[in-house]
């Protein structure tokens, strides 16, 4: 064995170890691409949204009958306080942050008595939450004409031939069967 083979093999080794930690610094473009890709996440929707109209909607003196047509099926009316029910809503969608909603409905003698809610929105706010999209995003191009820009419009307008308008008598049109037999 000569002197130099340990020297070489020691090399090597550390010539190999370094190029395998160089490969951490290189970023792969593949992985790159895949860390961009998102998996499609489904939408989850749990319990009932309630709107601020619904709740505007509820009067003093409604049978538990009436609030539930208002509002519908409370997700949660337990035994232990038979005089509240309670209703929840959980929206997460792809592109959008989570929504949360909680409501409680009080009654006495069974009659409606009180509401206890966060902020709730309108159907149009919460309509407007759910868009993925910002507006700031969408390029609505500008649909308007002057009398002047509909003018030059018929001006350049080909007029067409009379030929061009009056059905050809030389094209046989199809004819279909009938969709039902007659019937005698």
């Amino acid at each position: 064995m000569t002197p130099l083979q340990p020297l070489l093999a020691r090399s090597c080794g550390l010539l190999f170890i370094l190029t395998v930690s160089a490969c951490s610094f290189v970023e792969d473009p593949m992985a790159k691409a895949m860390r961009k890709m998102t998996p499609y996440r489904t939408e989850v929707v749990q319990g009932n949204f309630v709107s601020k109209e619904q709740v505007q909607a509820l009067r003093a003196g409604m049978s538990r009958r009436q609030v539930k047509e208002i509002l519908g099926t409370p997700l949660i009316a337990s035994l232990f306080h038979a005089d509240r029910w309670d209703y929840a809503f959980t929206i997460k969608r792809q592109g959008t942050e989570p929504q949360q909603r909680k409501l409680s409905v009080f009654f006495k003698n069974d009659v409606f008595d009180r509401v206890e809610a966060e902020d709730l929105p309108s159907e149009s706010e919460f309509a407007e939450k759910l868009t993925t999209r910002r507006r700031d995003d969408l390029k609505v191009p500008n649909l308007k004409a002057s009398e002047q820009d509909l003018e030059k419009f018929r001006q350049n307008a080909p007029v067409p031939n009379e030929a061009e308008t009056e059905p050809d008598a030389t094209v046989k049109r199809k004819s279909y069967p009938p969709l039902e037999p007659k019937t005698p």
